[in-house]
């Protein structure tokens, strides 16, 4: 199959514009220390997975363990890293951390990390901001990319807007669409690299609900993450697999060679639907 052989279809393929190398639209990403060992990790890259994103957050594990391992096929890689620090004093000190634990020159991407208030944004981007360290460090070839992660979809736009950053993560899943209408439109304008995460919606699009039809059965996991795919603005949707059976299944993902059909797409996006309606409330 493709996968195996790490050739991917270009459907899967994110142009060189939006991380400085081309990029495969399923990407992996630790949570804590739930992640798969570091042997995990590269076999993900040898089946064709290029985009890493580390939690950070002081969290060493086996993503950020395979990472330091690469040596000179870390420029292959896109190291995607969840950034904590709010101000240019604690950015110093975590970028410092970060470099060190991934046993490399740069990362190339920094996102400011569940950015959840306006008045967050400001502390970042005001005078002593973490920004403002941020900004020297992609100067000096430390950072490539500077971005924010966000599960706030107004706030997510104005950020963007602000001309402040080169990329965007936003959560996005079937049961999550508001990003379609209040945040794809003006990245796609602006061209912004935009990575989509909970794509499983913390599992629930993986359970059965009261309201599905006869029959039904809710799709696995690489449904989900297709899903996401379907539209041409996620650059990349991260899955975030906590043992080598769960890594497998999602590296499913890498057989495909285009976006799913009508007859695929719309029983997901129904089945979204009624995981929105009986999972709780949530914006």
């Amino acid at each position: 199959m493709a996968a195996h052989a790490n050739v991917l279809s270009p459907f899967l393929l994110a142009p060189a514009s939006a991380f400085g190398k081309p990029v495969c639209r399923l990407g992996i990403a630790s949570r804590g220390n739930s992640m798969p060992r570091p042997d995990d990790i590269h076999l993900a890259i040898e089946r064709g997975v290029n985009f890493l994103n580390w939690c950070g957050c002081g969290y060493e594990d086996g993503l950020s363990r395979a990472v330091s391992e690469l040596g000179p096929k870390r420029e292959e890689v896109v190291v995607c890293v969840q950034f904590e620090a709010r101000t240019a004093v604690d950015a110093k000190t975590e970028l410092a951390s970060i470099l060190k634990t991934l046993n490399s020159t740069y990362v190339d991407a920094l996102t400011f990390y569940y950015v959840e208030q306006a008045t967050e944004w400001q502390q970042i981007i005001g005078r002593g901001g973490a920004l403002e360290y941020c900004r020297q460090a992609q100067r000096d070839g430390l950072v490539r990319k500077l971005g924010v992660t966000t599960h706030q979809r107004p706030l997510a736009a104005a950020m963007a807007q602000s001309g402040l950053l080169d990329c965007l993560m936003i959560r996005y899943n079937a049961a999550h669409r508001g990003a379609e209408k209040e945040v794809f439109p003006l990245t796609t304008v602006m061209q912004m690299p935009v990575i989509s995460y909970t794509a499983l919606r913390w599992g629930a699009l993986l359970q059965s609900t009261p309201d599905d039809p006869p029959g039904f059965s809710a799709p696995p996991a690489p449904m989900w993450y297709r899903f996401a795919l379907q539209s041409p603005v996620v650059t990349v949707v991260l899955s975030a697999p906590a043992n080598r059976e769960e890594l497998l299944e999602d590296l499913v993902v890498l057989e495909a060679t285009g976006p799913l059909s009508m007859a695929e797409y719309e029983p997901l996006a129904e089945h979204g639907q009624r995981v929105r309606r009986i999972a709780g409330s949530f914006p």
